[in-house]
């Protein structure tokens, strides 16, 4: 199967490329392929003439897009919705890439697919506008919520942590944002599994929320990084709880993050690993 994937450098981009095994991975690249260009977008889309799309690729600078939210709009809400219409053009379904931000973090539990959004900031609120851009499209397509994404590449939470516990022994942390920290090897299984699912039995459009088995909150996920590292020789740090209050940002982010993803482990049959051990199989590869 010919697979259109978005966002050539992305920590989920890099980790489908490594597990695509028996597809034709292609992926767009900047500025030949821009989701704030229509034009590009379907020329990039009728040029590959792929079997499938997997919309990756995302404007992720959450406290920028305050600044730029023209800019975000256009990538996270517009792009996606012209991307999944040239691939309706020619029978090509689309898998695209969403976020726990939709959300107000408000709930107690974690957030079902069917439960209000209610953005709080830019960047939820422009990912929003991409999941509905894509659902009114016309093209089958399946829209998945992901929450804290981590890997072995790119920028995130576990390179940043122990990039800073090289220089310091000491870090601030939040702790009372919590969440199911994911990694991009995961997601890259899921995606490959929706795919697989949809070889057998044809697709069908969904929504559906993906991410790591278990909770946390920043600061905790920060510590047991530490410990991992430690065992492996590498960097660590003693971390300290912090509100969010203390560690002021331009986007509030929402304190419940946290997804139900029943779904998803009903419909395709699989359910990410529990987040410890993902994380284990990560700091392998970044620490040897």
């Amino acid at each position: 199967m010919r697979i259109l994937v978005t966002g050539h450098d992305g920590q989920v981009a890099q980790s489908l490329a490594e597990q695509a095994v028996g597809h034709e991975l292609v992926f767009t690249t900047y500025p030949e392929f821009d989701l704030s260009k229509p034009e590009t977008i379907e020329a990039g889309v009728a040029r590959v003439h792929p079997d499938l799309i997997v919309s990756a690729a995302a404007y992720t600078a959450v406290d920028k897009a305050e600044s730029e939210p023209e800019l975000a709009m256009a990538i996270n809400g517009d792009g996606p919705g012209v991307l999944a219409r040239a691939g309706a053009k020619i029978g090509a379904p689309i898998i695209h890439l969403s976020t726990d931000y939709v959300f107000d973090g408000s709930l107690d539990r974690p957030w079902r697919e069917d439960d209000p959004t209610g953005p709080l900031g830019v960047y939820g609120a422009t990912k929003l506008a991409g999941e509905q851009a894509v659902q009114a499209s016309g093209a089958t397509n399946a829209v998945i919520r992901l929450a804290w994404v981590y890997s072995p590449f790119g920028n995130n939470f576990v390179k940043t942590m122990l990039r800073l516990a090289e220089t310091r022994d000491a870090l601030n942390v939040v702790e009372d944002q919590w969440g199911c920290p994911s990694s991009a090897l995961d997601i890259a299984t899921a995606i490959l599994t929706v795919v697989g699912h949809w070889q057998q039995d044809g697709a069908t459009s969904g929504l559906y929320h993906f991410a790591g088995t278990g909770e946390t909150n920043w600061a905790d996920f920060a510590s047991t990084i530490f410990a991992e590292s430690a065992k492996r020789g590498g960097p660590s740090a003693t971390v300290t709880g912090i509100p969010s209050s203390g560690y002021p940002t331009p986007a509030t982010r929402p304190a419940n993050s946290r997804l139900d993803c029943t779904r998803f482990a009903e419909t395709f049959g699989y359910r990410a690993p529990a987040w410890q051990d993902s994380l284990n199989v990560v700091l392998d590869r970044l620490l040897g």
